[in-house]
Formats: C-alpha cells, sequence, structure tokens
C-alpha cells in the first residue's frame, strides 16, 4: 500500500484526486497539506502546512503553487518522505532547489501528468528529429482563464524535447512588436487562455506544401489525477534522485 499526503487537496485537482482513488486498491490518501480548506470536510487530517504534519505517509503529492515549494522540499528531505511534484511555474532558483533534494530525498517532477501528453512529447521529439530543418516549429497552448501561468509548462515541456534533437534552435514566445521576418531555428510557443478549457496543446510543423499537426486535449482534470496516483506508487520506496514520466513510463512498458 503507497499512502500519500496531497497539497491542495482542497483545490479542484485535490477533488481529483480523492475521486480517482477509489479506483484503487493500493494506494491510499492518509492526509493533506491546505491552508485554506476546512479540515471537517475531509475524512483525514488536513494540516495548514508541511512542518505541521505529525502522520506518516509515502509521497506527497503537491498540486499547489510555486510558493509552497519551500516547506514540501524541507519537509521530505527531513523526514525522508517522495515527493510528487505537479505545480507549474517555478523560477529558476526553486528548480535549483529541486534538483538539490534530490540527493537526499526520491522526487518525481512532471509539468503535466497525463500519459498522453507525455507520449505526445515522445512523438513531437521523433517528427523533429525525422523532419530535420525542413519544416518550421510552433507549439499553441489553450488553457482555461483562471490559469496563472504562461506559456504553460507543458508547451515549455514540448519545447524542450524539441529543443534536444534540434541544436542551435531557440524558444520564440509570440511575435507581438517582431517587425522582422521568421527566424528558421524559432520554435514559436503561443497562449491562449479562455472559458474553461482544460488543456489543449498542438505541436505544428510547417512544411512546403504540407502541415502535420499533433495534439492532446484534455477533457477533464481526472486523466491528471490518475497520472499522479500512477507517479505516487511508482516513487515509493525509490532511492534518492531525479524522477520523471518517462520512468514511469519505462516501468508500466517493462
Amino acid at each position: 500500500m503507497t499512502d500519500i499526503i496531497i497539497c491542495g487537496i482542497g483545490g479542484k485537482m485535490g477533488a481529483n484526486i480523492l475521486k480517482a482513488l477509489e479506483d484503487y486498491d493500493d494506494v491510499r490518501c492518509v492526509g493533506g497539506i491546505d491552508a485554506y480548506a476546512d479540515p471537517s470536510k475531509f475524512s483525514v487530517p488536513v494540516f495548514k502546512k508541511p512542518s505541521d504534519i505529525d502522520i506518516d505517509a509515502d509521497v506527497v503529492v503537491d498540486f499547489s503553487r510555486p510558493e509552497a515549494l519551500q516547506g514540501l522540499l524541507d519537509f521530505a528531505t527531513s523526514r525522508k518522505v517522495a515527493l510528487l511534484l505537479a505545480t507549474t511555474g517555478y523560477s529558476p532558483e526553486q528548480v535549483e532547489a529541486v534538483k538539490e533534494a534530490s540527493k537526499r530525498t526520491a522526487i518525481f517532477r512532471s509539468a503535466n501528468m497525463s500519459l498522453g501528453i507525455n507520449l505526445l512529447i515522445g512523438l513531437a521529439r521523433r517528427a523533429a528529429a525525422f523532419l530535420g530543418d525542413k519544416f518550421d516549429v510552433e507549439i499553441v497552448e489553450t488553457h482555461h482563464n483562471k490559469k496563472v501561468d504562461s506559456p504553460s509548462g507543458t508547451a515549455l515541456a514540448i519545447a524542450d524535447g524539441i529543443l534536444a534533437e534540434k541544436p542551435g534552435y531557440y524558444e520564440t514566445f509570440g511575435r507581438h512588436g517582431n517587425a522582422t521576418k521568421r527566424d528558421a531555428k524559432e520554435i514559436g510557443i503561443h497562449a491562449v487562455r479562455g472559458g474553461t478549457v482544460v488543456g489543449k496543446h498542438e505541436v505544428n510543423f510547417f512544411g512546403d506544401d504540407e502541415v502535420i499537426t499533433l495534439t492532446h486535449e484534455a477533457h477533464s482534470k481526472a486523466v491528471f489525477a490518475h497520472g499522479a496516483i500512477k507517479g505516487a506508487a511508482f516513487l515509493k520506496g525509490k532511492a534518492p534522485g531525479m524522477y520523471d514520466m518517462n520512468d514511469l513510463i519505462a516501468a508500466m512498458i517493462d
């Protein structure tokens, strides 16, 4: 059995994880972290901050905000509890802090917990390698009007995957005020916000007389919840280090 604590248990993703856990016999929630949630509404203890936690767990699953990171890292490293980070919008300094903490405990980090979106990232990498320099690459991400970070962490992860296959290429974020023509080595990233869209990502390869488009669209947050639960089960008992969706997918295939 994998015992998890959900950071952000009072939010939408917290509710989705609790609902998704009904489908699992080997993973359970034993507690939550949420500064604003009413503890009386939950069947498990809910703590205001990580330092208040007085129960044992295998993994902390975080779907909160970047501001919560340091407290989670302190808790995970001091208690030797694994940490699954599904929050986006970290600063470069925070990313370095995560890497440093991974020397002392197992940390799983992914900008998107959907298995499908991680398949898309792999396909985009293969397409970039196969198509070479003859195709322009443009990424368009669409999310609900309450999403804070822009562009999405997933769009950046897609771009990182493509950049790994295209040395010398670079990211361009929109083109407002750019009076020059498109550079052949640009990877354009564009953010759209509106309504209640859960998440849609398009990777476009524009060639001469043809266009190839890879698309992933999440219709509910449940896909992220199931990915997080599978990730937590995978992370239990792992040695200190950094893990990601590629490690999870490889383990599922094996």
